[in-house]
């Protein structure tokens, strides 16, 4: 318990003595979250590896399942076991009989891990096995999982619900709507991860739709049917518990939006602005009421609520008896690490007994205080999915989030919406405005849309009143008055840059660029004049108590005050930039780079200081850097805080294209780019000098122009022959990437997909048809280079590298090829004067090796890679940008693994019914798994499970496939078959199939009558599906087909390489036992 002199409150925390931790356990098992996802992002991996170290801390082996091999949690290191496998009840079954740990912690891992642990708790294996839940209890878990039981709980100690049923059968949900009487209404399934299934019905056959897929998606086949409390307010409050019943609120969260749209797509501003200290003081006991009924009596949890504008009724939505999205934005702006308390309580600790790492004056049980204001906004990618139905409703659909800090709203939101990476400088004054019709934008502000922020800008310059913004959105006029402020305040500011007000349009969140904009001056000009008036921000802390306490943790904000609180240092300074918010193409995966680069150079004695924001992130986490900036990435922003901490140098490769962008500026403004030059980096996107580099190394590559108008594209085109593949220099994740196959596709793509200009021209290549394509990550020091590794991907060319599956080692390439490739590379790297890592993707085609594309610069593959060779690379890269050489760090020959590794990618499509989910050029996946064996088959399989698609091993297989495929199909249908499986197949198929002597079951096509394929989908007979597009605008046949095998969770293959590599898989699943094996055995 705290000891020492009380301070002026009476009050003693200076000093602590460590109370005993629960010694009947030795041996934890945690459970964490698999692959990012929509509803559940790398929250849970930086929740994770909080846990992992803070139970290392206290002397505990810590035992971890997760299958994400992006994610620094499965590194090695974090655990003493480490299992990337798939998260199911049956593996951990394995798991825990292997290792035999004393207790489960399953409140760290998100909605994965808590449904897997119920699961065992159900089946009584954990009880069997002498398995204690830790971090709740299985009482707890139901009673705030359960909707029912959750609304007897809220009943029982006198809180408001909304009128609401809960439904196990459509016939169930029918009898609610009645008793409700009025639509719309909410529907919510239980145990889904963000609002998964849910959605808002307004008419019977919405209700019909809706309530069909929660129950299918619902793990208990359960949901919630409430009234609608749509235009209503909603809070979310982060509350902790001890066993010794302490209860501290650790953040009150407030949503932008109104009720109807999900607190993960909402904007979200900490600490809540609109209540008045009684309706607080309300909800904080509440809270402490809900915390104490549910049970939760060590860790986090999050708590929703609403409030009628109208009246102020209060009433409880949900409850999340675990650590949860919202934590990790609660943890980020308080500087209170939730994970890591929550982690000590569920092993015996209790609040008081626990300092706070960041005052260390003060215990956890101290609640934190914030004098600034935090604002979260949503990252969505709409445009990879066109389809798509892009309104806000209660499922979740953003992949990301920036969060933004300043003394005002104004100020953070300003910030955060440059944070987020889409093009805008802040609201508006950036010219991305255009200029819509006033019932245009009416519309756009009735419906809740990723961009209506920019519209109610909109409509305030058009001249409506706030009060019909207020109506038509049902935002809280408050925030609506802020942003009219701010359009009163522009223009109060002027145009005339040398009389101008620089200090106010700072605090009022403005940018340079913005007032380069405003006052028609360049982004140069601006900055030399605001900085001759004196005018540089100032840097607060983030401090947990209000600045009652002095802070250890250097974890800034910029504003522009009187008080700079920065520090200085006497050791060189490495500034690392990390990647922004998640999005498809630039994920989790460059976070892991930056934080190992983080380690590395602190090892080589630097000081590092990490620029980043994203709140789900461990690079933003206090402790990963000696400082943590949570700013915007853009020029302005970096340059002012390289400036701030005089830095030896900058990493720009690490963070993905967002760094990169911002390579040539910062050079140009003096600053030291460690690592490969930002030249090499550009003459590696620089296609006529590429392509020199490539006749001069005798390297192939697929015939190719470069295209700056649609009839040089036409051109190019009739020169080098369709197929052609089209994409913008300088993108990341096959952003506007696509195949043509005529004119007329290639002029509308060049008029309408992209934005063509000199210095932005379209890379126009021959499409190299059924070719192997194979991805190498090479680390090199301008001597020495290393092969980590090379990699085969399942999938043919054509298919975007981060949606393929790839494995290491490679499984049908010849070894003069390898051999071929791995010499390919090391040129390549020397000629490239590669300082760190590289990244080249290649393509093989009847024993001829080409070169797609080179990118000098840590790949999304660098984690994978790691965990499949047992070396660090991203952190032996960081210490070769700083100088060292491989040949002293040990690493020079390329180590070829006995076992297989399979990364698989993993897909939103859920979230978006009805798309196509065919893959092509432009990625479209969320995050990844891995599967590693010593059998290939059996890896792959893993890597299904893991991806939520296992494998059928008997019943029937629908193949339906191109005529190119069809060959292929004859010899996977008799393998099939041989396998005992029953083939099914339409007309044409089935011929084939037929002539071949193969046994299939005819089945009319969509538009033949019935009972087909889609029928025997839904009827849950299809055990699996093959289906190949047959064009590059599929038939609508092929997407009812794909879309309804999604919908109803039948694996679907949409190459014939996957089904391929899937009868293999599911030959090694007949022969033998799955066997589960920890990272630390293979290396």
């Amino acid at each position: 318990m705290p000891s020492g002199v009380p301070d002026a409150r009476g009050l003693k925390f200076l000093s602590y003595k460590k109370m005993p931790r629960d010694t009947s356990i030795k041996k934890i098992l945690l459970i964490g979250s698999g692959p990012i996802v929509i509803g559940q992002g790398c929250e849970f991996d930086y929740s994770g590896v909080q846990a992992c170290k803070a139970l290392q801390e206290e002397g505990y082996t810590v035992v971890l399942v997760n299958s994400n091999p992006a994610t620094i949690m499965t590194d090695p290191e974090f655990a003493a076991r480490t299992y990337v496998e798939p998260i199911t009840a049956e593996i951990v079954e394995r798991i825990i009989e292997k290792e035999k740990p004393d207790a489960l912690l399953p409140t760290l891992g998100g909605q994965t891990a808590l449904n897997t642990a119920m699961e065992l708790v159900r089946s009584g294996f954990l009880e069997k096995s002498g398995v204690k839940l830790i971090g709740a209890n299985a009482e707890a878990i139901e009673k705030g999982e359960d909707r029912l039981l959750f609304k007897e709980a809220m009943i029982k100690i006198g809180l408001d619900m909304p009128h609401s049923g809960v439904a196990h059968t459509m016939d169930e949900g029918y009898a609610i709507a009645e008793e409700i009487g009025t639509y719309p209404l909410i529907i919510r399934p239980a145990y889904t991860l963000g609002g998964t299934g849910g959605g808002i019905a307004y008419n019977r056959e919405d209700f019909n739709t809706i309530v069909r897929r929660g129950l299918d998606l619902s793990p208990v086949t359960e949901v919630l049917v409430e009234e609608s409390l749509l235009g209503w307010k909603e809070y979310e409050m982060e509350v902790m518990r001890d066993r010794a019943d302490n209860c501290v609120v650790i953040c009150s969260i407030e949503n932008f939006d109104a009720m109807g749209v999900h607190t993960g797509d909402s904007i979200t501003v900490a600490p809540a602005q609109t209540l008045t200290d009684r309706e607080y003081q309300h909800m904080r006991d509440a809270s402490f009421a809900i915390i104490r009924e549910v049970g939760v009596e060590t860790g986090g949890s999050n708590i929703q609520f609403s409030v009628n504008p109208e009246d102020g009724r209060m009433i409880v939505i949900e409850m999340n008896p675990r650590v949860s999205r919202s934590s990790a934005l609660a943890s980020k702006a308080t500087g209170f690490p939730i994970a890591k308390i929550a982690a000590k309580l569920a092993v015996g600790y209790t609040l008081d007994e626990i300092p706070n790492d960041i005052t260390r004056e003060t215990p956890a049980s101290f609640e934190p205080s914030i004098d600034y204001c935090v604002v979260k906004i949503p990252r969505f990618t709409f445009e990879k999915f066109r389809d798509a139905d892009a309104t806000l409703t209660t499922q979740m659909k953003s992949v990301g989030e920036a969060m933004a800090i300043g003394r005002t709203f104004k100020e953070a939101m300003q910030k955060a919406l440059r944070s987020l990476e889409t093009g805008r400088a802040g609201l508006g004054a950036d010219g991305k405005d255009g200029n819509p019709d006033i019932s245009y934008i009416r519309e756009r502000l009735a419906t809740p849309n990723a961009e209506r922020i920019f519209f109610i800008r909109l409509a305030f310059e058009n001249g409506v009143e706030l009060d019909e913004i207020y109506n038509l959105t049902g935002i809280d006029p408050w925030f609506l008055k802020n942003i009219e402020d701010l359009l009163v305040s522009e223009k109060e500011l002027g145009t005339d840059l040398d009389s101008f007000d620089f200090r106010r349009a700072k605090r009022l969140g403005y940018s340079d660029q913005q007032l380069s904009y405003i006052t028609g001056e360049s982004l140069d000009d601006v900055r030399k004049k605001r900085k001759a008036a004196g005018v540089i921000p100032t840097y607060r802390l983030v401090d947990t108590c209000a600045a009652e306490f002095e802070a250890y943790t250097p974890y800034f904000y910029s504003t522009y005050g009187i008080e700079n609180e920065a520090r200085g240092g006497d050791k060189r300074k490495v500034m690392i930039l990390g990647g922004g918010p998640n999005r498809i193409g630039q994920g989790i995966e460059f976070d892991y780079c930056c934080v190992h680069a983080s380690f590395a150079l602190k090892e080589l004695g630097f000081e590092t200081v990490m620029v980043n924001s994203n709140p789900e992130t461990v690079s933003t986490d206090y402790d990963t850097s000696d400082k943590l900036y949570f700013e915007p990435l853009t020029l302005e922003d970096v340059l002012n805080i390289y400036e701030e901490e005089t830095c030896w140098g900058v990493i720009v490769q690490f963070g993905g294209q967002t760094p990169l962008n911002l390579a040539a500026d910062l050079e140009r403004h003096g600053c030291n780019i460690i690592g490969t030059s930002p030249k090499s980096i550009e003459q590696a996107e620089d296609r006529k000098y590429f392509s020199a580099l490539l006749d001069e190394l005798g390297l192939k590559q697929a015939p190719a122009g470069t295209a700056v108008s649609p009839e040089e594209a036409v051109v190019i085109a009739g020169r080098i022959g369709y197929p052609v593949l089209v994409r913008p220099s300088f993108v990341l994740g096959g952003r506007a990437m696509m195949i043509v196959y005529t004119d007329e596709e290639l002029e509308h793509y060049m008029q309408n997909a992209v934005d063509v200009s000199p210095s932005r021209p379209v890379l126009v290549d021959r499409f190299l048809e059924d070719a192997t394509e194979v991805d190498v990550d090479c680390i090199c020091d301008g001597e020495t280079t290393v092969v980590g590794a090379i990699m085969e991907h399942i999938e043919e060319a054509g298919i975007h590298s981060g949606d393929s599956a790839c494995v290491i080692p490679s499984f049908s390439l010849s070894e003069p090829m390898r051999e071929q490739i791995a010499i390919a590379a090391k040129r390549l790297a020397i000629a490239l004067e590669v300082r760190g890592l590289m990244n080249i993707q290649f393509a093989v085609k009847d024993e001829e090796l080409y070169v797609i594309e080179v990118n000098p610069r840590a790949s999304r593959t660098v984690p994978f890679v790691s965990k499949a060779i047992g070396v660090p690379l991203a952190k032996l890269a960081a210490k070769v940008m700083a100088g060292e050489k491989l040949v002293d760090l040990g690493f020079t020959e390329t180590i070829m693994p006995t076992h297989y590794s399979v990364k698989e990618a993993v897909f939103p499509f859920s979230k978006f019914p009805g798309i196509d989910i065919s893959l092509g050029p432009e990625m479209k996946s969320t995050g990844e798994v891995m599967g590693i064996d010593a059998d290939l088959g059996m890896a792959y399989a893993k890597a299904q499970m893991a991806a939520s698609s296992s494998l059928p091993l008997e019943g029937k297989i629908f193949i339906s496939v191109k005529d190119r495929d069809k060959d292929t199909a004859v010899e996977l249908a008799k393998e099939f078959s041989e396998l005992g499986y029953e083939i099914y197949s339409t007309s044409g198929t089935a011929s084939r199939f037929e002539a071949a002597g193969i046994k299939v079951t005819r089945l009319n096509k969509l538009a033949e009558g019935r009972p087909n394929v889609l029928d025997m989908i839904k009827n849950r007979e299809i055990a699996m599906v093959i289906n190949t597009p047959s064009g590059r605008i599929p038939r609508r046949d092929e997407v009812s087909i794909r879309s309804g095998a999604l919908a109803n969770r039948v694996p679907i293959m949409t190459t014939m390489r996957g089904a391929t590599a899937s009868v293999r898989s599911i030959r090694s699943l007949k022969a033998a036992e799955l066997d589960v094996t920890p990272l630390q055995e293979y290396h």
